[in-house]
């Protein structure tokens, strides 16, 4: 069984920046494609960005290319997701997920086997 708890959303003013941390215990995160997705009220849940297993290739949605940045520690068993230059269209609950062992850079939520409960991030104007 694997757990992930996110951290690090929070309030912030359009223009600044957050990082959000995704831990896991129970297993390692080290040989699995990890993602970040957001859900924002009335709207599909959808991948902002995600990183295979070797950290060789990232897939990041059109809206936070050059913002956003996803990486990991596999020391830490961490994945994080700096968010740069937030814009009130950022506001969402954000979740991580574990992808597959030895995985790619999926979009597609059906390649997510475990999930975190998620850390609002709001985006002030």
């Amino acid at each position: 069984q694997v757990q992930l708890v996110e951290s690090g959303g929070g309030l912030v003013q359009a223009g600044g920046s957050l990082r959000l941390s995704c831990t896991a215990s129970g297993r390692t995160l080290s040989s699995y494609a990890m993602g970040w997705f957001r859900q924002a009220p009335g709207k599909e849940r959808e991948c902002v960005v995600a990183i295979s297993w070797d950290d060789s290739s990232t897939y990041y949605t059109d809206s936070v290319k050059g913002r956003f940045t996803i990486s990991r520690s596999n020391a830490k068993n961490t994945v994080y997701l700096q968010m740069n230059s937030l814009k009130p269209e950022d506001t969402a609950l954000y979740y991580c997920a574990r992808g597959r062992l030895r995985g790619g850079s999926s979009y597609y939520t059906g390649a997510y086997d475990y999930w975190g409960q998620g850390t609002q991030v709001t985006v002030s104007s």
